[in-house]
């Protein structure tokens, strides 16, 4: 069962989801917070396995408390939701060390599945953002690009992973299994020198290797 604690301000939507984590045997309510003032003590005394954030609340922002996040658990899966794209809010999260960044208003199952593939790993995004942060890096100045020796097939796997794809999606894209996917991300992440997809998709766009 995936622990989730929950940092948002709007009742409403904080009780959609308490009510929709409730109905899956998968997930458990560990910690719902109307505001991320002293974050670190919520976080230790909800114990998630997953949160999340707010992008937008009164007194600490979200991307306020994850940078606070980040120093104290590097690894905690952070997914962000907001009601707008907003691109400054949206890349300033992604450098605080947000982990997938979903939309408000994404259907309940999709948000069940951007939890379970934060916490395997991953980095969910919905597709419109995703399109919006690779055509930021796109547009950046080019940088010299190091040779990492991936194979055609995971270079294929790592521009879907850029791509917002989940692994899932990957899988059934590539026609493999989703242990297969994780086997060749595996394999990505060490020949990219990386720990993670979100490690992996920023160096991917930064070097242009997709």
């Amino acid at each position: 069962m995936i622990r989730v604690a929950l940092f948002d301000d709007n009742k409403a939507f904080s009780s959609s989801l308490e009510l929709l984590l409730k109905d899956s045997d998968d997930f458990l309510l560990s910690g719902t917070f109307g505001n991320a003032m002293n974050v670190l003590q919520k976080v230790a005394k909800a114990k998630p396995d997953v949160i999340i954030m707010d992008i937008k609340m009164p007194e600490v922002s979200g991307i306020e408390a994850v940078i606070a996040i980040r120093k104290e658990y590097p690894t905690m899966p952070i997914l962000m939701q907001t009601v707008f794209e907003d691109d400054d809010k949206v890349f300033a999260a992604i450098c605080a060390g947000a982990s997938g960044y979903i939309l408000k208003g994404t259907p309940p199952i999709k948000v069940l599945e951007a939890i379970a593939e934060v916490y395997a790993g991953g980095s969910p995004m919905s597709p419109s953002i995703a399109r919006k942060v690779l055509t930021f890096f796109q547009s950046q100045q080019s940088v010299q690009t190091e040779f990492y020796d991936l194979s055609k097939r995971e270079k294929e796997i790592l521009k879907h992973l850029v791509e917002g794809y989940s692994y899932k999606m990957i899988a059934d894209v590539c026609f493999i299994s989703f242990n297969t996917v994780n086997a060749h991300l595996r394999k990505i992440y060490d020949k990219l020198h990386v720990n993670s997809s979100q490690e992996a998709i920023s160096k991917a766009l930064r070097q242009k290797l997709v």
